[in-house]
């Protein structure tokens, strides 16, 4: 039998593909319809955070012979409607005449949900007041059995993802090795990543670590090669050396085995230089960010400065402070990566936290002060450390980061120039919602016209690069949002440049339009901030 899905009129110009009306049914090999399985309309009344109602996410069961399984709201798909339950799982045999069978129900929305290869599933569900996830197991006629609660932005308390394998039939499961199963994670902690690799019994709920990246390179498993996890596949790499692949033997002195020999496809760029910088906000928010500095660089000699970020959404400061990533890795430039600028004596702060504290309802009211808080806590640590030219620091960033960057240079003068690319600028035009807010314009107009740097577009007095491609396919960010805040910039005497790429979309794929993006980023900041 054969699960298929398809679209059917009315087509939308105003919704994705994914919202339009649809048909889930069951042909058998020659093409026959089985069965209806569902018939889904237009998804054009679905709320903020929402989900649709009716079955979502139909698939078949890994672990069960011709049987589908489902998801169903019980709240109407509204977040903000109070049920004791927000959704059910539901299963169905063939021939699926039978009324389905409700195999459990979430507090809050499901969002995963793992098949054991020993049958059984770890079932997944998030508060998205709380930003709290939580997992259980599912497994034969026992009540749920909670194995994890953490909030979603703990990432020094990730356990871990289930490593999982291939079926006979090609479905993925859950890897499992009597009651054990294997959790690989990326081991954030404020040192940065070491990735690791556990042994979980699903029991007793202990946990033994098979693996752990040591302190001197970035190792992450790719495979277990066995059920009793002692072969390993790895991929290994320093800042010196690139990834390469080895085979590891766990609780063995055994030298690892090394797969591949791939050499540097760029030794000029080893004498970039990185590491991790922390400190404070003001209100004391901890803070970081990934200081890169060029090739050659004089130790004390201040120089032009980029700051290159994305603004993130938290319900907390301990949270908000957590360091990501590793500067352990392997440097690589590719595509029109704004780590371009180092080959022209620039110093990069990457990835400069920008996070936005408080109430997910009603976190953006402050969303300005924090961000430009933030900016000014980066500048006066790079400058601190002797590193950066605080009169030459230039601010960019890619969709929200686009964002982040118009309203930097409106509600700051931290900055000499900004890029901005593929941005969205004026929040009247994503009236119901965009990123984490979670209230239509209607409700909170102030809040979106305080956000908008469209509004505020007499105030940006500094140079700024618009980049967009003109089939950008993304939602939240139209063509329109670049031109209109062109216009806005120009119309209000400041200094501006529109470059508008044909045929790419809200990422740049084509070696022309990268060339492009690269040339017009680097001939802005050399003409401002140099």
């Amino acid at each position: 039998r054969l699960l298929v899905s398809y679209v059917h009129r009315p087509f939308s110009y105003l919704h994705p593909i994914f919202a339009f009306p649809r048909e889930v049914e069951v042909w058998d090999s020659s093409g026959i319809m089985v069965r209806k399985i569902a018939s889904l309309p237009l998804r054009d009344r679905v709320p903020i955070e929402g989900v649709p109602t009716g079955p979502r996410n139909i698939a078949w069961r890994p672990t069960e012979p011709a049987t589908l399984v489902w998801l169903e709201a019980l709240d109407e798909g509204n977040p903000r409607k109070k049920v004791p339950h927000r959704d059910r799982l539901l299963s169905s045999k063939a021939p699926f005449a039978a009324e389905p069978s409700e195999l459990h129900r979430t507090e809050h929305r499901t969002t995963a949900t793992l098949w054991l290869a020993g049958g059984g599933a770890l079932i997944s569900d998030t508060d998205r007041n709380r930003r709290w996830l939580r997992t259980v197991l599912l497994q034969g006629t026992s009540a749920p059995k909670q194995l994890w609660s953490r909030s979603t932005q703990d990432g020094y308390g990730d356990p871990g993802t289930p490593q999982s394998t291939t079926t006979p039939s090609g479905h993925r499961v859950i890897l499992q090795s009597g009651n054990h199963i294997f959790l690989e994670g990326n081991g954030a902690s404020p040192q940065g990543d070491r990735p690791f690799l556990d042994r979980y019994d699903l029991t007793t709920g202990k946990t033994e670590r098979l693996f752990h990246c040591d302190t001197e390179g970035y190792e992450s498993v790719v495979e277990v090669l066995d059920t009793s996890g002692t072969r390993l596949l790895t991929r290994r790499e320093t800042p010196a050396e690139p990834p390469n692949y080895l085979i590891r033997t766990t609780g063995a002195n055994a030298k690892p085995v090394v797969l591949t020999h791939l050499q540097d496809p760029a030794p000029q760029l080893r004498k970039i230089t990185k590491q991790l910088v922390t400190y404070n906000r003001d209100d004391g928010v901890p803070l970081s960010f990934t200081l890169y500095l060029p090739p050659d660089y004089q130790p004390g000699k201040r120089l032009p400065t980029v700051i290159w970020a994305y603004p993130r959404e938290f319900n907390d400061p301990e949270t908000a402070g957590q360091v990501s990533g590793s500067t352990k890795r392997f440097t690589t430039i590719a595509g029109p990566s704004h780590l371009f600028f180092l080959l022209s004596g620039y110093a990069i702060l990457d990835g400069a936290s920008m996070p936005v504290v408080g109430d997910p309802e009603t976190v953006n009211n402050t969303y300005i002060e924090q961000i430009v808080q933030s900016a000014k806590a980066a500048i006066d640590k790079a400058a601190a450390m002797g590193v950066t030219d605080p009169a030459r620091v230039g601010v960019g960033g890619h969709s929200y980061g686009a964002f982040m960057t118009a309203n930097l240079l409106a509600h700051s003068d931290l900055f000499r120039a900004g890029i901005a690319r593929s941005g969205a600028y004026n929040r009247t035009l994503t009236p119901f919602g965009f990123q984490s807010e979670r209230r239509t314009f209607w409700e909170a107009p102030d809040t979106y016209l305080k956000m908008s740097p469209f509004a505020h577009a007499n105030k940006l007095n500094e140079p700024i690069l618009f980049i967009h491609g003109e089939a950008d396919n993304n939602a939240g960010t139209f063509p329109i949002q670049s031109d209109r805040m062109y216009q806005a910039v120009s119309g209000n005497g400041g200094t501006a440049r529109l470059v508008l790429l044909p045929h790419e979309s809200h990422g740049y794929e084509g070696r022309e339009s990268v060339e492009h993006v690269l040339a017009e980023m680097l001939g802005w900041f050399d003409k401002y901030l140099r």
